[in-house]
């Protein structure tokens, strides 16, 4: 039998202790606290304590407004503040200066969340790549559906809404969320998204709004090579937005609430071959990934088991 290493060690605390990270609107965490507000309201208990909200934007994310509502502490670290400081007008990884920068700014972040012994941390919305992932577990909320392999290779990859235009010239009729087991940051972003696929939502239905998908193709191929400031501002680009939000709220608020209590039971491993485990009643079964709805798991099975 393999042997299996859980991907929330045991730690000192009663509870493990977790904390939300999130650097705009706060939509995400705010579902989770609302969820959790609901729960303690009928008389269940949390699987975990949350310790504290964490963001790089405290003077455009939603984040303070959320601790004052929900009584929990905000932990802020102004990433754009940070740089500015030294010398770079944007944020930006493009250079070994900026990228020693985000070190930095890591461990300066890593400091003020020592107080707080987190056990794992849930980034609903953070934007920055960062290191914080080697201390302890990350869950990561991604707007793709990570199971998706074309040539073997996760396909629906990238920030924002990168993945919902993948999705839409790929000819899919549908989207998910996936929630992943956050790598730690090594200078290449594309890393991050390689964990676990830990659960992914139900699907939500691509709504193209009548619109030609060969004309949509053919708006990405006459794209310029660089990326515009400020994103493009085409028909594609008008869908991929649509499409996000309501991923966002047919996905992310499902599978990541979800995934974040199961995690927090100690109900994943993996054994020595790196394969996912999932704890179903007693016992810890192989799998690819689990589907989370809101009262239900459906476990996914890869083809190679």
């Amino acid at each position: 039998m393999s042997s299996l290493t859980p991907l929330l060690p045991k730690g000192s605390n009663p509870l493990p202790n977790t904390a939300i990270f999130l650097s705009g609107s706060g939509s995400n965490a705010e579902r989770i606290l609302l969820a959790d507000q609901a729960r303690l309201a009928a008389g269940e208990t949390l699987p975990y304590k949350l310790c504290a909200l964490v963001t790089d934007a405290p003077k455009t994310s939603r984040a303070l407004e959320l601790g004052e509502k929900f009584g929990l502490p905000v932990i802020s670290e102004d990433i754009r503040a940070f740089y500015q400081a030294h010398g770079e007008s944007r944020v930006t990884i493009r250079s070994a200066k900026a990228q020693q920068l985000r070190q930095q700014w890591s461990e300066c972040l890593r400091q003020k969340l020592l107080p707080y012994k987190l056990d794992f941390a849930v980034f609903a919305g953070f934007v920055p790549l960062t290191n914080i992932t080697a201390d302890f577990p990350c869950l990561n909320v991604h707007p793709g559906d990570l199971t998706y392999l074309k040539d073997g290779q996760r396909l629906l990859v990238g920030l924002h809404q990168i993945p919902v235009e993948l999705a839409i010239l790929e000819g899919l009729d549908y989207m998910r969320s996936s929630v992943i087991l956050a790598q730690p940051y090594t200078g290449q972003g594309e890393d991050m998204d390689s964990g676990a696929i830990l659960g992914i939502s139900p699907e939500v239905t691509i709504d193209l709004q009548g619109e030609d998908l060969e004309e949509l193709r053919q708006c990405a191929e006459a794209r310029p090579a660089a990326r515009p400031v400020g994103g493009y501002k085409d028909r594609l680009a008008e869908l991929a937005t649509l499409n996000l939000e309501r991923l966002k709220q047919g996905g992310d608020w499902v599978v990541l609430p979800g995934v974040m209590r199961d995690f927090a039971q100690g109900r994943y491993a993996v054994d020595e071959h790196q394969r996912l485990h999932y704890k179903a009643g007693s016992k810890f079964l192989p799998v690819q990934t689990v589907q989370v709805n809101e009262k239900q798991r459906e476990l996914i099975f890869s083809s190679d088991l």
